[in-house]
């Protein structure tokens, strides 16, 4: 996908301090399987405060990071996946704005939060394991970018830029729910029907991965060939029948199917209009 690049006053970033979970070492979270099996339940927005406490961070950081008072150009040059997240984030702020000014409601950029190992969230500890995830207690996006290697040569999610480029386009469309109330709304439903809470968790992630795909589908005249076969590789890779092999049961998926997440996406990239994804979270 050609992404122009990023526009340094259009996107908000900071890099995450200390305070994360212990990786690897006796009682920490180590590699291999556990991380795995991690990333295969929380990948790719899961709401974080829902396994977190719920400890709120004070630093919201803006522009600069926590340590050594550095730009947030430096940090979204530290590297190749670093200036891809950046340029993502600053394209989807460009995307949405408009789309939030034409239905009246008051839109705020999301902050991306880079870090490694182990930050503190708004939404309590994080770590790598668990994946890239948006937190709506800081409205932030949080992510270690050695992720975007265990996806591709671990998770099968593909090499492309597209795939990765997927992956904040859906944590962004968190963020779109938090700001138009879904989120919320979701949130009472589980708490007055808990049965339903892996549905309901189903439709906002498949949501998420429309409102991914209308970002692409807003930028088609960027697409490149390939970038729609990357998506779908991506959201087929991430799917939960596919990531557990079968050991889960359906009614404990919390993030779709493969073929829900491929067609969400799909649907998203195909019509370039968000409301086409308010049909997902309706339908249940």
């Amino acid at each position: 996908m050609r992404l122009g690049p990023f526009d340094p006053n259009n996107i908000r970033v900071r890099r995450g301090g200390g305070g994360g979970l212990p990786i690897g070492g006796a009682g920490g979270v180590g590699c291999g399987t556990i991380v795995i099996a991690l990333i295969a339940y929380f990948v790719f927005g899961a709401d974080p405060s829902q396994f977190l406490g719920g400890t709120q961070v004070t630093d919201q950081g803006g522009y600069s990071s926590q340590q050594g008072g550095e730009t947030g150009a430096q940090i979204c040059n530290d590297n190749q996946y670093a200036t891809e997240a950046c340029n993502a984030l600053s394209s989807l702020n460009s995307t949405w704005q408009p789309v939030f000014e034409k239905a009246g409601i008051r839109f705020t950029q999301p902050t991306l939060v880079f870090y490694q190992g182990g930050t503190r969230s708004g939404c309590g500890n994080a770590s790598s394991s668990m994946g890239p995830f948006y937190c709506p207690g800081d409205q932030s996006i949080y992510i270690d970018t050695s992720f975007y290697d265990e996806m591709n040569h671990q998770l099968g999610a593909g090499p492309g830029d597209f795939a990765r480029y997927y992956v904040i386009a859906h944590e962004y469309g968190h963020h779109v729910q938090n700001l138009t109330g879904v989120a919320q709304q979701v949130g009472s439903a589980m708490q007055q029907n808990p049965r339903q809470a892996n549905q309901l968790s189903v439709l906002m992630e498949l949501q998420a991965d429309c409102y991914a795909g209308v970002w692409a589908g807003k930028n088609r005249n960027l697409i490149e060939p390939g970038d729609f076969e990357e998506g779908m590789q991506a959201a087929n890779a991430i799917g939960d029948d596919t990531l557990t092999h079968g050991a889960v049961a359906p009614d404990n998926f919390t993030h779709g199917t493969s073929q829900q997440r491929m067609a969400a996406l799909r649907a998203g990239m195909q019509s370039a209009d968000d409301t086409a994804c308010d049909k997902i979270v309706q339908a249940g």
